[in-house]
């Protein structure tokens, strides 16, 4: 056929379907994009609207499913179950495990968020009748942004990386999304419904990843910006895309041994030395304190935030659906986009694991990190920022642009120029670890293998 015939003189090792029907959709996508900008982005604001309005509660109500599910599971007897043959045993250690799912999760959104979502809550409580920068506002604030980024979030990701696992490795299916569907589908996840549902999981995975690299790209425009003074505009983020695109792919050509988990560890170490830095040089014993009180608060009120849709808000609120919407629905629905990407990615990591440790390490040990990076962070920038106040140069930053806000944040400790500098380098390693696990397995999911295709085929993804 001719699909297979050009995939044969272009040298690649892959579906021929799913690789080129995923590259040219991508590419028309694109050119739309640029063509219309107008028209598409008011289509898509319609639809995210009615999605918002009429499905915003489905998406609260699936990720917590999700997540009880995933705790019954690890806790019931299937539990002990191995992703892979019972004889299989984990390829890496915990800690570059964890590097890896962490760098190629989150890390980003941690960078961004730690100070911006924190104080956002704080200027402008969620909740009716909560004076801005008072007590209460702050401890919901810490509270919302846990609810966030913890235990809901990881749960997005662990959920397909254990029907992956499970099914990629257990009944030796091709490393792709179409695998999950094997129960419902047999032997047609071969056929054209498996690879329509690849083509949408990698398209999926590239606009979704977009999303991420779009935030890092400001950021470190930002951190430019307020240490060497260029400006805040297209071009300079053109030149830092193309830069730690550039990173991405180098790391991509090592692979996924060698170039993602060296960077991964590099990345979460700096990353921690950061947040320690952080811990040090602020009211070390409030923050310590906090991380205790902050936990016990999350718990008291994961319950209610995990059900909580804000159906009320038709008579408070002018907008219609909510303050949810342009929040907790956005980020479900984003993380969604991400699930492909990090399910394949977890499972291609954690082969030979038992499903109660592939839980276990996925859904908790991110979670217990982010309670302790937002509390180092958020907390720090809401005593800076005036508990009980009126607000600070912080929320100043935040509200006149998001991605300043680590750094108005470091203004106010020692060293802020390099620890400033410092930060922008872990933004960097943070998108160069996500870009380049995101291409690898764009790659598995066109080749179905979790071997690694040909170094153009990996450049290819990379580079798109």
């Amino acid at each position: 056929m001719v699909v297979e015939d050009l995939a044969r003189r272009l040298g690649l090792r892959t579906n021929p379907h799913i690789f080129f029907w995923s590259a040219g959709l991508m590419v028309a996508f694109l050119v739309l994009l640029l063509s219309f900008p107008g028209p598409i982005g008011t289509a898509f604001g319609a639809g995210r609207e009615w999605i918002v309005t009429n499905l915003g509660w489905f998406f609260i109500l699936g990720v917590t499913t999700w997540l009880v599910f995933l705790a019954w599971v690890a806790l019931s007897k299937y539990g002990n179950l191995r992703l892979g043959h019972d004889a299989d045993t984990p390829a890496y250690s915990n800690l570059s495990w964890f590097a890896m799912l962490f760098a190629g999760g989150i890390g980003t959104v941690l960078m961004f968020w730690g100070v911006a979502e924190p104080i956002s809550h704080f200027s402008t409580p969620p909740y009716a009748g909560v004076e801005p920068y008072s007590v209460q506002a702050s401890q919901d604030a810490m509270t919302i942004s846990l609810y966030h980024l913890s235990l809901h979030t990881w749960a997005i990701f662990t959920l397909p990386g254990l029907a992956f696992g499970y099914f990629i490795y257990r009944y030796d299916l091709p490393m792709r999304v179409s695998s999950v569907f094997y129960p419902f589908l047999k032997e047609r996840i071969h056929g054209p419904i498996g690879k329509t549902i690849d083509v949408f999981a990698v398209l999926g995975t590239l606009f979704g990843l977009a999303v991420s690299l779009g935030l890092g790209t400001s950021q470190i425009n930002a951190g430019l910006t307020a240490l060497t003074g260029i400006p805040d505009a297209v071009w300079p983020k053109v030149l830092i895309i193309t830069a730690l695109t550039l990173v991405a792919t180098a790391s991509i050509v090592a692979g996924l041994d060698k170039g993602v988990r060296r960077l991964s560890n590099l990345n979460i170490l700096m990353a921690v030395g950061l947040m320690i830095f952080v811990l040090i040089a602020g009211d070390t014993v409030f923050l310590l304190r906090q991380i205790f009180e902050s936990a016990g608060l999350y718990a008291q009120q994961i319950v209610p935030l995990s059900f909580w849709n804000d159906s009320m808000a038709q008579f408070t609120d002018e907008g219609g659906w909510g303050w949810q919407g342009g929040w907790t629905v956005f980020y479900w629905a984003w993380t969604v986009t991400w699930a492909p990407f990090m399910g394949v990615f977890l499972a291609r990591i954690s082969r030979g694991r038992t499903i109660r440790q592939f839980v276990g390490g996925v859904l908790i040990a991110p979670s217990l990190f982010t309670l302790v990076w937002f509390v180092i962070f958020g907390w720090s920038a809401m005593q800076i920022d005036g508990i009980g106040g009126t607000g600070g140069t912080i929320s100043a930053a935040v509200a006149d642009s998001v991605p300043l806000a680590m750094f108005a944040f470091f203004d106010n400790f020692p060293a802020a120029t390099l620890i400033s500098g410092i930060a922008v380098v872990v933004v960097a390693l943070f998108f160069a670890t996500s870009s380049d696990s995101a291409s690898l397995v764009v790659d598995m999911l066109c080749s179905g293998t979790g071997e690694a295709g040909p170094t153009r085929q990996r450049v290819f993804w990379g580079l798109s």
